[in-house]
């Protein structure tokens, strides 16, 4: 099964530490050429700031950071920390930093870094990517808060709802929890509902919302 985590869109977020304001950035990205695209144009934007710090991982590929002036191991390093715990990969991060006339001193440093980096992918939310089953759930009214929650239960997503007579769920579910799961509706319902499979999808779905 191939799973993995990925930025689920573009976003920034902005930290003001002892009068330096620490702008940081992430971009979903499919390549280093991308990477550094993103890298280039932030310089650009920001062109009047101290510091471009910047990391970014490429799925099957490149994992490279860079300090950009800032003390050794104080900047670059910390942000990629960020994204590897979360298994966070085709993700570029620049954390701009203006600095504010106070030295932060290192331990205040790599914190201001990783927060800036933390908050920018939280603003970003987590999107997973994998194999899934759709499937059709047609049910009544009655029965519409248990399909999603069973949907919830076995890790699917509801796409989308249509409410007529009776209520049909368009569910994604993991593909090897999809036998698991028909069989756990039809026992639930007591065979008054049963998916109906409408195919399968290699696809990005958000699995934690953006915050702010």
């Amino acid at each position: 099964m191939t799973e993995y985590y990925i930025p689920t869109k573009r976003s920034e977020a902005r930290l003001v530490e002892k009068r330096s304001e620490f702008i940081g950035r992430v971009w979903r990205v499919e390549s280093e050429e991308q990477a550094r695209a993103c890298i280039e144009a932030t310089r650009k934007k920001d062109y009047a700031a101290n510091h471009h710090c910047w990391c970014y991982i490429i799925r099957d590929g490149a994992v490279r950071y860079s300090d950009d002036g800032e003390p050794q191991g104080t900047a670059g390093q910390p942000m990629l920390n960020v994204f590897q715990r979360e298994g966070v990969e085709n993700v570029c991060c620049v954390v701009t930093r203006y600095f504010g006339g106070i030295l932060l001193g290192a331990g205040g440093l790599v914190r201001a870094y990783t927060q800036s980096a933390k908050d920018a992918l939280d603003a970003a939310g987590i999107s997973v990517v994998r194999r899934w089953v759709a499937m059709e759930l047609p049910c009544t009214y009655n029965q519409f808060e248990t399909m999603r929650r069973e949907v919830a239960a076995f890790d699917g997503v509801v796409e989308n709802v249509d409410y007529g007579a009776d209520v049909v769920l368009s569910v994604l579910l993991p593909e090897e929890r999809a036998e698991e799961f028909t069989a756990r509706i039809v026992d639930v319902t007591a065979g008054t509902v049963e998916p109906l499979v409408s195919g399968e999808q290699f696809k990005d779905v958000p699995w934690r919302e953006p915050v702010g």
